[in-house]
């Protein structure tokens, strides 16, 4: 029985999402906000719950590799760009509150129709930015 239990306990850790897991949702996130997109319209784009895209995003449940590519494919990126930056990534992959922000301008700023209105925008923020 203990042995039972211990491979029990051996399959639940190897399906655990990793800091990878967690480090591949957030540039899933990032992406998806840089195009615009809700969790929702990500969720329906790949076919699946919009709680099954929260988790996939958050690193609570691994993405198998079929998955993944129709994410790169939705997101219109090689499956290479959810692992770039990996090697250098810090312990912990929550964005912070500056990331926050700045994915939050891109994804404003995509939702801008008036090309005047970006100019403008892309205009003051390097107007700022040498101040």
């Amino acid at each position: 029985m203990a042995d039972r239990n211990a491979a029990v306990g051996v399959a639940k850790a190897a399906n655990r999402a990793t800091e990878t897991d967690r480090f591949v949702g957030s540039r899933i996130r990032e992406r998806r906000i840089m195009l615009g997109l809700s969790q929702q319209q990500m969720a329906e784009l790949i076919g699946v719950t919009y709680q099954q895209a929260h988790k996939y995003e958050r690193g609570i449940n691994r993405i198998s590799a079929g998955r993944l590519f129709q994410i790169a494919q939705v997101l219109k990126v090689p499956v290479s760009f959810f692992y770039d930056g990996l090697e250098q990534a810090p312990d912990s992959t929550e964005v912070s509150v500056r990331q926050r922000m700045c994915l939050e301008l891109a994804r404003n700023f995509s939702l801008i129709e008036n090309k005047r209105y970006q100019e403008a925008l892309s205009q003051l923020a390097r107007t700022l930015a040498e101040g």
